[in-house]
C-alpha cells in the first residue's frame, strides 16, 4: 500500500501584496495598501535577542513598493509561506539585510529624485547596493553576508512573480559571482591545540563538581558548564544542544549504549550520535564521578536536577533539558532556558577564574564553534586520518568535513622538517659507516627497522611520503632526479583533490626540498647549480618510473602510515 501524503495546513489569513498589473505587465502596489496598518513585525522567543523589526522608517521617503513588499514577505515568512524558513533566519533577513537595502534605497530615490517601483529592482539597482555596501567600510564577508539575505528576500518576490527576475546574462539580476574568493578572505575558528584542550577540561571538571553534590543550586553557570563538556564530547551544534529536549537519549540496539538525539533546524531531522552509557548496577553507586566524565550519566544527572522546573517553564521551553531559575532583576525566579548570550557569559567566567590562556598568554576563547571542530581534528587524529569516519561523526559530508573543520596536526610543521643527511657518494660506505640501499626517494640505512618502517619481519618499509622525516633517509647527487620526480609528483595532485587538502596535507612537501634538501646541498657545495637544474628539468619532462601517474595512480597510498 502506497504512503499517504501528509499536506501541510495553510493559513488562509497569510498576508498578501495589494496589487494590480499597469499596461506593461509591472506589478503596480495599490496606493491605499501603504502603509500598512501595522508596521511592526513581532517574533516569537528565539535565540537571538531581537523581538521585533519596525518598517515606519522606510515609508513615505519614496520606496514605499519596497518597504510595503519586503514587509509582506518577511510576514509570509513567519506564517510559514514561501519555504520552511527558521525564525533567526528571518530576522537576520530583517536586521542585517533589508535595513541596509532600504537604507541605499532611500538614497538612491533621493539621487534621482523619483520614487521607486517594484519594476526599478533589476541588474542596475543590484549593482548600485553592491557599490554602496563595498563603500561602506566593512569588512568583505560583512558584505557578502548583507547581500545574500536581501537576495534571499527579493529573490522569493521574483519567485512570486512581484518582481520580473532575469535569471542569466549580462543583465541578471543578481550577479553570478559578485564577491570572488570570498572563502578565501573569511577566517573560521580554529580547534583547540592538545595543551589548550587539556587546561580547557580540566577547568570544566573542576568547575562541575558541584552538580554531584546532594541539591546542588541549578544555576545558569553550572548548566552551561555541563553543555559544554557535552560539545566538547559530542562535537555537536549550538543550537541543537540549547534546544536539547527531555527525550534526548534513546536506546541503541548495543548493551550500555545510547542514542543522543538532537533536532537539526537547518536541515529538519534528528541527528544522532552514540554514547557509551553506564550499567544499572554503576548508576546506582554512591560514589564520586571518575575523572573520565561520562556524558550520557552527566545529562541524565542534568534531567533529573531540571524535572521540577519543566512544570513552570514558559509554554515554549517546556520538555528542555536547560532549564534553570533566572537571577536577572527583571526576571527574577522565574524558569527560563540557556541561551547563546548565557552560554557566552558562563564561558567568560570560566575563562577568568580558571585563567585559561592561549599561546600567546591571551585569554583563552572558547566557543561552540571552535569545540565541534576540536572534536573533528581529534576523530580525525584517533582514527589515522580517516575523511569518512570523521564526517560521519560531525554529520557531514566528507566533503565539507574536509574543507571546514579538519586542520594541519597541532606539530605538523614541526614533525616535517627535515631529518635526513645531504651526502657524497663517496662517504655513504666510508664515514658513516653504513651501508644505503636504493629507494624511489634516494637512499635509506634500514628498509626493514627504519624510523617509520613496518618493523615485521619480512616487509619492506614503503612509506615514502616520511623518507624526508627519517633519520635513516640519504640524499646524493646522484639521487636528485628521483627526488625531482617526486617533488613534480607531489605539485600534479593539486590538479587531482581539493586545494585546501593540498596544501594541508602534501604544500610543505616541495618546500621542504627547495628550502632545505637543496638549498643545504648547495651551500655544503655537494649539490652544483648545474647538476641540480639538470636533475629538475629531466625529471619534469621525463619523470622518474616510479612516481608516473601510470604507475601510481595516486599518492595517498603511501600515506597510510604519514600520520603515525
Amino acid at each position: 500500500m502506497g504512503k499517504r501524503k501528509i499536506f501541510a495546513k495553510t493559513d488562509l489569513g497569510v498576508p498578501q501584496i495589494e496589487h494590480t498589473h499597469d499596461a506593461v505587465g509591472n506589478v503596480v502596489i495599490l496606493p491605499e495598501a501603504i502603509p500598512p496598518t501595522n508596521t511592526m513585525i513581532k517574533f516569537r522567543r528565539n535565540s537571538s535577542t531581537s523581538r521585533s523589526f519596525d518598517f515606519a522608517r522606510w515609508y513615505g521617503v519614496g520606496i514605499d513598493p519596497f518597504t510595503y513588499a519586503c514587509q509582506r514577505q518577511i510576514e509570509r515568512y513567519l506564517a510559514g509561506q514561501d519555504g520552511a524558513v527558521e525564525i533567526i533566519t528571518v530576522i537576520s533577513y530583517c536586521t542585517n539585510g533589508l535595513r541596509h537595502f532600504f537604507d541605499f534605497c532611500v538614497l538612491r530615490a533621493k539621487a534621482l529624485g523619483l520614487d521607486l517601483s517594484l519594476s526599478d529592482i533589476n541588474r542596475d539597482l543590484i549593482d548600485g547596493y553592491l557599490k554602496h555596501l563595498k563603500g561602506s567600510g566593512v569588512a568583505t564577508t560583512s558584505q557578502k553576508s548583507r547581500y545574500s539575505k536581501t537576495k534571499a528576500v527579493l529573490h522569493s518576490l521574483g519567485q512570486r512573480g512581484l518582481i520580473h527576475l532575469v535569471a542569466s546574462g549580462d543583465a541578471a539580476t543578481f550577479p553570478r559571482n559578485p564577491f570572488p574568493n570570498i572563502n578565501r578572505k573569511a577566517k573560521g575558528e580554529t580547534a583547540l591545540s592538545k595543551r589548550e584542550r587539556q587546561a580547557f577540561s580540566t577547568a570544566l571538571r573542576q568547575a562541575i563538581k558541584p552538580i554531584w553534590t546532594d541539591d546542588p543550586p541549578v544555576t545558569s553557570e553550572l548548566l552551561s558548564y555541563a553543555l559544554l563538556i557535552v560539545a566538547l564530547h559530542t562535537g555537536r551544534n549550538t543550537t541543537s544542544l540549547l534546544e536539547m529536549s527531555r527525550d534526548c537519549l534513546r536506546p541503541h540496539p548495543k548493551d550500555n549504549t545510547v542514542f543522543l538525539t538532537l533536532w537539526k533546524r537547518r536541515g529538519h531531522n534528528t541527528n544522532k550520535v552514540v554514547l557509551r552509557a553506564e550499567s544499572d548496577a554503576k548508576r546506582r553507586l554512591e560514589s564520586t564521578p571518575s575523572v573520565r566524565i561520562n556524558v550520557e550519566r552527566l545529562i541524565r544527572r542534568i534531567m533529573t536536577l531540571s524535572a521540577p522546573l519543566d512544570a513552570e517553564a514558559p509554554v515554549n521551553f517546556r520538555g528542555r533539558v536547560w532549564l534553570y531559575r533566572s537571577r536577572d532583576f527583571m526576571n527574577f525566579d522565574q524558569v527560563t532556558a540557556l541561551d547563546a548570550q548565557v552560554l557566552g557569559k558562563a564561558i567568560r567566567l570560566l575563562v577568568h577564574q580558571y585563567g585559561l590562556i592561549n599561546s600567546n598568554g591571551e585569554p583563552l576563547r572558547i566557543n561552540i564553534s571552535r569545540l565541534r571542530k576540536t572534536f573533528a581534528n581529534r576523530i580525525f587524529e584517533l582514527t589515522d586520518g580517516d575523511l569518512v569516519i570523521t564526517a560521519t561523526a560531525l554529520g557531514n559530508t566528507p566533503r565539507v568535513a574536509d574543507q571546514n573543520y579538519l586542520s594541519p596536526g597541532e606539530g605538523a610543521r614541526r614533525n616535517w622538517s627535515f631529518m635526513g643527511e645531504v651526502l657524497v657518494q663517496e662517504l655513504l660506505t666510508q664515514s658513516i659507516g653504513a651501508t644505503y640501499s636504493d629507494t624511489p626517494m634516494g637512499r635509506c640505512a634500514d628498509l626493514v627497522n627504519g624510523q617509520y618502517a613496518p618493523k615485521r619481519e619480512g616487509a619492506t618499509c614503503m612509506n615514502f611520503l616520511n623518507c624526508l622525516r627519517c633519520k635513516h633517509y640519504a640524499v646524493t647527487a646522484e639521487d636528485l632526479y628521483k627526488l625531482f620526480s617526486f617533488y613534480f609528483r607531489v605539485l600534479a595532485e593539486r590538479s587531482r583533490m581539493d586545494k585546501r587538502r593540498w596544501t594541508r596535507e602534501y604544500a610543505h612537501i616541495p618546500r621542504l626540498i627547495d628550502y632545505y634538501i637543496i638549498a643545504e646541498g648547495l651551500r655544503r657545495g655537494t649539490f652544483k647549480d648545474a647538476t641540480v637544474e639538470a636533475a629538475r628539468e629531466r625529471a619534469r619532462i621525463l619523470p622518474h618510473p616510479f612516481w608516473s601517474v601510470d604507475l601510481i595512480d595516486s599518492l595517498e597510498i603511501f600515506a597510510c602510515a604519514s600520520t603515525h
